[in-house]
């Protein structure tokens, strides 16, 4: 099974990450990466919800984890038994698939256990009670007719009800074989006998006069009707076979169910248990064959085997809009990184196992990055695609306003305009005035929207930016937002957290921080109190807030 390929942005997105990503996903299916899917690792930010409705696309699926996991590496094609299917069934099962064990599931497709080739040797090998031609057999005379293609039609009717049944194969002399049932008759269990024998009339007499609970007629050999029908009317059944003594015999043992050997001390995965954290458990067990169930309950999925673990199949990742390990989904260093599109400064420790593609150019958004790579191929994004794109470029350079703003801004964002039939001024400002997270949302989600850490000189920040078109309702929320931002800071166990409330019409910020008061002091905007600054004119966390932050811990 081919894995899917994600296209991501960081944790906590703002629109650019969630944005680039959905264009870049559109991007790689164009040139035929049909498994390319836009995700994400956060919340939507309100605005990209509207956006995401005005383009009528549905949102990226939350993925929170890229850890190889049991479901990932299993294999989804099983063969299975079911717990009353009979040895026989289990047995063709395995010799047509070429396998040595398979799972056993019950009729809700739960898993029940493990049936291992040599576990059918118990079912051909049960314990003997008087030696020799005596053996004991649990199993439906239901099954054993249809294992051995009996006919059934001159006795009773077979039941389906498991019994507990004693072979007898009278092949010794008449004397020895009514002797064997007058002595089961004294010792009171004639009636669990089944005598097998072929063209032996007087043995079948015997049968029926000591009243055994079944007669088994080999070699297609038919037992007298007028003795059939007094066996009948006592509640015996006779089965009539084509195959010889010796194999009748064996495809009795056969009609066995599975359920009778199963034991319940095998190893199961839930689909969503990391490889990384059970791969160790599973190399030091003598079990091959290891079942995976549905997340939450026993109902079976897969198999894996040893093999599997040794290099798991890994996720194929596209990041957008980062490139740091601290900003990455969890899970990034055991996924397969294919490339990197950013436009972030270099930093952190994202490293990865193989070559990979990185473009980071010094513009504006992300989205710019994914337009001009459809630019490049001549490809044009469909309308709903070139919308997003246009809502993360003026998202991150507040409508080319910002200071991270380039000519190939935009040249993009005119082009793009043009396929999504919008009109970029009059698209801005809907975008901005739409979802204002000082109005509608909570501490939290304030915080935590387009959230990202950064480690400076061995020092980790937090730095989380809005933009809202006034500072209306900004004041009788601070003391909420500074507890919040604290929370932040204690958690990741941040030096500083900062929180950045930008309006993008003045083109001024005012900042909420908490934390080291030798890092805070030293910030180079207008301090206000304790816990806020004023900073005129500064819109831009990436080129004025954060590199102001790296020269206060400098």
């Amino acid at each position: 099974m081919r894995l899917p390929w994600y296209v991501i942005g960081h944790k906590n997105p703002d629109a650019d990450a969630i944005c680039s990503a959905i264009g870049h996903a559109a991007y790689l299916r164009a040139l035929g990466n049909e498994e390319a899917i836009a995700v994400r690792c956060g919340e939507l930010p309100p605005r990209v919800k509207i956006i995401l409705q005005k383009a009528g696309l549905d949102a990226p699926p939350l993925i929170d984890d890229v850890r190889p996991t049991a479901g990932s590496i299993s294999r989804k094609n099983v063969a299975a038994v079911r717990e009353d299917d009979t040895f026989l069934m289990a047995y063709k099962l395995m010799v047509d698939h070429e396998v040595r064990s398979v799972p056993v599931v019950n009729n809700g497709g739960e898993v029940k256990g493990l049936l291992r080739f040599l576990d059918l040797l118990q079912l051909l090998l049960p314990p003997a009670t008087d030696g020799g031609n005596v053996k004991l057999l649990h199993a439906s005379l239901q099954n054993i007719a249809a294992t051995i293609g009996a006919d059934a039609s001159m006795g009773d009717t077979p039941p389906s009800e498991e019994e507990d049944l004693i072979m007898m194969v009278g092949a010794s002399s008449q004397a020895t074989v009514r002797q064997r049932l007058q002595t089961a008759q004294d010792e009171g269990n004639v009636q669990d006998y089944m005598v097998i024998c072929g063209d032996r009339p007087a043995v079948h007499q015997y049968a029926v006069d000591f009243k055994v609970r079944a007669l088994l007629v080999t070699g297609d050999y038919q037992i007298d009707p007028k003795l059939a029908e007094k066996a009948k009317a006592q509640g015996m059944v006779i089965l009539c076979c084509p195959h010889d003594t010796a194999t009748s015999v064996k495809l009795a043992l056969c009609a066995r169910k599975v359920r009778n050997i199963l034991k319940d001390d095998f190893e199961f995965f839930s689909s969503n248990e990391v490889v990384s954290q059970f791969s160790r458990k599973v190399a030091s067990l003598a079990q091959e064959l290891f079942p995976v169930v549905e997340a939450g309950t026993q109902r079976m999925m897969g198999v894996f085997s040893k093999s599997d673990l040794v290099d798991p199949p890994r996720i194929r990742l596209s990041l957008v809009d980062h490139n740091e390990f601290s900003q990455a989904v969890k899970g990034v260093d055991e996924a397969k990184v294919m490339e990197i599109l950013d436009h972030h400064r270099l930093s952190g420790d994202l490293v990865t196992r193989d070559p990979v593609r990185f473009i980071n150019e010094p513009v504006g958004s992300s989205s710019t990055i994914v337009a001009w790579r459809f630019r490049v191929q001549n490809i044009e994004p469909d309308p709903a695609v070139a919308l997003c794109l246009c809502a993360g470029m003026i998202s991150d350079t507040l409508n080319l306003t910002g200071p991270t703003t380039t000519n190939i801004d935009r040249e993009i964002l005119s082009w793009l305009s043009d396929l999504a039939g919008v009109e970029p001024d009059k698209f801005a400002e809907e975008f901005f005035a739409s979802g204002s997270l000082l109005l509608h949302a909570d501490a939290r989600a304030i915080v935590g929207t387009d959230r990202k850490e950064f480690v400076e000189e061995g020092i980790t920040v937090s730095l989380s930016q809005v933009e809202e078109v006034s500072f209306k309702g900004l004041n009788q929320r601070k003391e909420e937002l500074i507890r919040e931002l604290e929370n932040v800071r204690e958690r990741g166990d941040h030096a500083i957290a900062i929180l950045m409330i930008t309006d993008i019409r003045l083109h001024n910020s005012i900042l909420l921080g908490v934390g080291d008061a030798r890092i805070l002091g030293k910030l180079s905007f207008e301090r206000v109190n304790e816990n806020e600054w004023s900073a005129n004119g500064v819109v831009s966390r990436k080129k004025e807030l954060f590199p102001a932050v790296c020269q206060a811990i400098r």
